[in-house]
């Protein structure tokens, strides 16, 4: 898995990668607020595949970058990641805070969708 440690412009990029599934140097710059210079983008996307979360294929004289990593398989990954760091590992922790932080916006809907979630994860563990 590639390394976690990015820049904010550079899971912006990344982010831009991930909606678009590919996008050259341009197109990102243009899907950016508040972009840089085009030669900035060009040498964040350069370090983002020097990192191993892009790779680039050559399309009509162009590049035209991807992300390496499935979306999901790096959401799974950003999450235990950010289990280990914040919350000891632990899940109920992390639901607490999540809780704790969106409890104003969420509605029955969203809590017996998260409860159905939860009586599922438990009949697969047994």
């Amino acid at each position: 898995m590639p390394s976690l440690k990015l820049s904010r412009r550079e899971r912006q990029i990344l982010d831009i990668l991930y909606q678009r599934g590919q996008a050259s140097a341009a197109d990102v710059l243009a899907a950016m607020e508040d972009p840089p210079s085009y030669s900035a983008v060009r040498a964040m996307l350069r370090i983002l595949e020097e990192k191993g979360h892009v790779r680039h294929e050559t399309e009509n004289l162009k590049y035209v970058y991807a992300p390496t990593v499935p979306r999901d398989k790096a959401k799974r990954h950003a999450v235990k990641h950010l289990l280990e760091t914040f919350f000891a590992g632990s899940p109920e922790q992390a639901m607490a805070a999540l809780l704790d932080v969106s409890s104003r916006r969420l509605t029955p809907e969203d809590l017996d969708r998260m409860g159905r979630m939860i009586e599922e994860a438990k009949k697969e563990g047994k």
